[in-house]
């Protein structure tokens, strides 16, 4: 027996529950797909990316400061 009633309030919660779930799936497998990857060696670690964009040297920040006092 197969019921035809949708709930709003139930229905949507379980949909809700669905999507978040294979949400969280798929970014967990993208997670640890790519730390299998930099484990293995196939791919770069990102984590030193991020500090080479900034070009600022030491002799820089001293001297602001400096001159603030």
């Amino acid at each position: 027996m197969i019921s035809l009633y949708f709930d709003p309030g139930l229905g949507a919660m379980i949909i809700q529950t669905i999507i978040a779930a294979v949400a969280g799936v798929i970014l967990f497998s993208k997670n640890l797909i790519y730390k299998i990857k930099v484990f293995l060696g196939i791919t770069k670690s990102n984590k030193d990316d991020v500090f080479d964009d900034i070009d600022i040297n030491d002799s820089d920040i001293e001297n602001n400061k400096s001159s603030e006092r």
